[in-house]
């Protein structure tokens, strides 16, 4: 009889989280077919963290400059419910302050807008699997 190992592989639970329906939409795009599950999405930093509370994603791809509380403050508040959730920061270019605040608050990387499709798959990737 032939013995068969089984690999499983796992897909990374990601929320994104961004005011903007076009980002959310293009994000949509890039990860669509892969191995990347969106489990839900959010348009402000009070939502990201009751989203991120209730769905328990492996990585969150979150705006810094959002409505009602901006990505900082809510990335502080989802990490404090949920060390392990991975947190990406994105912002426009020209935002080197958020950058270091976005690290100091707990997020593992940082992408500027306008992006592209490789660089959010890298970053979701190398979240993913830390």
């Amino acid at each position: 009889m032939k013995s068969e190992t089984i690999i499983l592989v796992m897909g990374i639970k990601l929320v994104i989280v961004d005011d903007a329906p076009f980002i959310r939409e293009a994000i949509r795009g890039i990860i669509k077919g892969t191995d990347i599950e969106l489990l839900a999405e959010a348009c402000d930093g009070e939502e990201a963290i009751v989203v991120a509370g209730r769905t328990q994603p492996d990585v969150i791809l979150m705006d810094m400059v959002l409505p009602k509380k901006n990505g900082i403050d809510a990335a502080k508040e989802i990490l404090e419910n949920n060390s392990k959730i991975k947190i990406i920061a994105c912002s426009t270019e020209g935002q080197e302050g958020l950058l270091l605040r976005a690290l100091d608050a707990g997020c593992v990387n940082f992408i500027t807008k306008p992006f592209k499709a490789e660089d959010i798959m890298k970053a979701i990737r190398k979240a993913g699997s830390k």
